[in-house]
């Protein structure tokens, strides 16, 4: 199945994407590497999941707050590239801000690795790294970087 078929089967929809809040772009292509710039949980404009997992937020928000960002790199890389010249996902970077003693940052992240799955498929097996941070612009609770790998036409 194509990935908008797998969103479609899924009950998911593709967010509008963002705009970059400064002086970069969203994707930038280099080569066959697509480069995601960071991705927030924003849904059509407005900021969700805000504050620290562990203290305003709970892990299951976490997860879907990340499946969020997820859902706004799918589209950021099927506006500026097309899922049809998509590879495969390369790696992921996940930050968060959260309670001194929250350390369920791996189950949080699911929420974007297992949406990548259950989207691309084969072509989103991913790596990824996990960084905890004192705070993310505008006081999200997640933020998610990614690369891709795409076709050169």
């Amino acid at each position: 199945m194509t990935p908008k078929e797998n969103l479609d089967k899924l009950g998911y929809k593709l967010p509008d994407i963002s705009t970059p809040g400064g002086s970069y772009l969203s994707v930038n292509v280099r080569g066959s590497i697509a480069y995601i710039a960071i991705q927030f949980p924003i849904l059509n404009e407005e900021f969700l999941y805000l504050g620290r997992l562990g203290e305003d937020l709970t892990t299951e928000d976490g997860y879907k707050a990340m499946e969020l960002c997820a859902l706004n790199v799918l589209a950021q890389i099927d506006n500026k590239v097309g899922f049809e010249k998509v590879v495969g996902l390369n790696h992921i970077d996940a930050y968060f801000q959260s309670g001194a003693d929250w350390d369920d940052s791996p189950q949080a992240v699911n929420g974007a690795s297992e949406l990548f799955v259950k989207i691309l498929e084969d072509k989103g097996q991913h790596s990824r790294a996990i960084f905890g941070v004192d705070k993310l612009p505008r006081n999200f609770s997640v933020g998610l970087t990614a690369s891709f790998t795409i076709k050169n036409e």
